[in-house]
């Protein structure tokens, strides 16, 4: 599941996908159909992007990657509206180890919204973008011989007694 470039915008409905960034924000497009346009502005605006939210767990955070990839499994997803009860329910399965305390029904809306928003879409399939690919290994000099490197010690001194003498 690749969610690179995927945020949510606070005061904005949906998510959105970020297009390219200027100077002072970001430029977004709504995955809706609408395909709405939206300039996000740092200094007003809050980004949070998909890729790196986490919900609280018990003994250590969950990925929301993750528990996408459990909803994606499950066999049946209650709607985003309904009861408090039936999303905890549901989220005891796709996210053991949520913490019940400080995960509310509004995140649990959100996330089943999110997940339906993004479920059609062909990034939802697509395999996670790879790290930066490997860097060639400059070949290695090979170590002079002490006689050569002590040879060279006396160049450089010569060199630089030369220059000041200028």
């Amino acid at each position: 599941m690749n969610l690179q470039g995927i945020v949510a915008v606070s005061g904005k409905p949906g998510l959105w996908k970020a297009l390219a960034q200027n100077k002072t924000g970001f430029i977004l497009e709504s995955l809706d159909g609408n395909k709405t346009k939206l300039v996000a502005n740092l200094s007003t605006a809050k980004l949070a992007a998909l890729d790196e939210i986490t919900v609280f767990g018990d003994d250590e955070d969950l990925k929301l990657k993750d528990i996408f990839a459990n909803i994606k499994e499950a066999s049946s997803v209650p709607d985003a509206k309904a009861d408090g009860n039936t999303l905890r329910k549901f989220f005891r399965e796709v996210a053991p180890g949520h913490d019940e305390e400080k995960v509310y029904a509004s995140d649990m809306k959100k996330i089943i919204s999110w997940f339906n928003i993004l479920k059609d879409l062909p990034l939802f399939d697509e395999a996670e973008a790879t790290a930066e690919p490997a860097l060639e290994e400059a070949p290695v000099e090979a170590p002079q011989s002490e006689e050569t490197a002590e040879e060279a010690k006396p160049k450089a001194k010569a060199k630089k007694t030369a220059k000041k003498a200028e």
